[in-house]
């Protein structure tokens, strides 16, 4: 099978072709049909995730369908299309397992990261920690879904019953979140790049009812902000992989406000998410690679050059 393979940080992917894998008992064999670019993928190529397992297949935004069982699979069968998201794998044991915070499990597994994802033609993955999805829906709309649809959820959830909610970043993830808080009937303020009034104008074209630069001021008080700190209520800082949180006044944190990460997914996260954007009607937006184009599609990344999400098509 040809497969985009991460070797060094730093290095571009490689088109390579590789032996197809045969799954284990409690794998399915999934032959992708599209799988979403995410900036998880690209701090894994430039080095600032550091636990990759080399050499890897990155991708943890799988679409495909199962094309082989583990003798041990239950409730999955050839044909039937599947997700596959971040979280790969737990081991089911800790206290964090046991407690239903498999998304804090003292030994993950993380699809694309510690185990090879969908950068490829073929994928494999736990049968017990994959997503059904619709078989007749779009594979490139749904493969943002995975993770910039599940983590950018997390996040929304943390952020509480906020009646005016700013998003500061306007990628594939806020794409998604603005469709659903504007279906759920709530205000969202859009925080771009100085001067990216491109992205601003696609967050007003899906119901934002303002869109700045981050270094402007809403024109009201937010009840809560994803990424950034807001004016009141909640921030939560939505990526596996973020630059430092600043030094700030304890006045600014005064008044019990919440500064809260989000640390993976759980598959409660995705039972709860996946049907909710189907109701919502959610359209994901963004750009189609070929299998190997993967470098271009995380330079686009790098370099801003991507409205909504990027994902790649074997």
């Amino acid at each position: 099978m040809r497969a985009m393979v991460f070797r060094k940080a730093g290095e571009s992917l490689r088109l390579e072709h590789i032996a197809r894998p045969d799954p284990g008992p409690w794998d399915v064999l999934i032959r992708v049909e599209a799988c979403g670019v995410c900036r998880t993928d690209l701090h894994i190529a430039d080095g600032d995730l550091t636990e990759a397992a080399v050499p890897l297949i990155p991708g943890h935004e799988v679409v495909g369908r199962i094309v082989a069982v583990g003798s041990k699979v239950e409730g999955l069968e050839t044909g039937q299309r599947v997700g596959v998201p971040w979280l790969g794998a737990t081991c089911r044991r800790c206290r964090y397992c046991r407690e239903a915070q498999e998304n804090l499990c003292d030994a993950p597994v993380f699809t694309g990261y510690t185990r090879n994802g969908g950068f490829a033609e073929f994928c494999l993955a736990d049968g017990r920690y994959v997503f059904r999805l619709d078989g007749d829906a779009g594979p490139v709309q749904l493969a943002p879904l995975l993770c910039a649809g599940l983590i950018g959820y997390r996040s929304y959830r943390m952020a509480g019953e906020a009646a005016s909610l700013g998003l500061y970043g306007f990628g594939a993830a806020a794409h998604i979140l603005t469709q659903l808080a504007v279906w759920q009937g709530r205000k969202v303020f859009a925080l771009t790049r100085p001067g990216d009034t491109a992205a601003q104008e696609f967050a007003r074209s899906l119901g934002a009812v303002w869109a700045g630069g981050s270094d402007e001021r809403p024109p009201e008080a937010l009840d809560a902000a994803i990424l950034f700190a807001p004016v009141g209520g909640r921030v939560v800082c939505g990526g596996i992989h973020m630059s430092d949180i600043p030094g700030f006044p304890y006045a600014d944190l005064w008044g019990e406000r919440h500064i809260l990460s989000v640390a993976n997914l759980t598959r409660q996260d995705g039972e709860e998410f996946l049907p909710l954007a189907a109701e919502a009607g959610i359209a994901t937006q963004g750009r189609r690679y070929a299998l190997e184009e993967a470098n271009q599609a995380l330079a686009d990344m790098r370099q801003g050059r991507l409205q909504g999400a990027a994902v790649l098509v074997p």
